[in-house]
């Protein structure tokens, strides 16, 4: 996935699945400078990590 397309998601009032490494996740923000997204695992939201950008896949 790229930048461009984490920020379209994010504004998005559609609730668009993504996925990291194949666990389901929601994104809570974006760092377009540095290729990072902030996401929690859509079965756990109170723990959150970072991860480059380019490992999420929409699905």
């Amino acid at each position: 996935m790229d930048a461009n397309r984490v920020k379209q998601i994010l504004s998005s009032p559609a609730n668009i699945r993504v996925e990291y490494h194949g666990v389901p996740v929601w994104i809570e923000s974006c760092d377009e400078g540095n290729g990072i997204a902030n996401v929690h695992d859509v079965a756990n939201p109170k723990e959150s990590v970072q991860v480059k950008i380019t490992e999420l896949e929409e699905q």
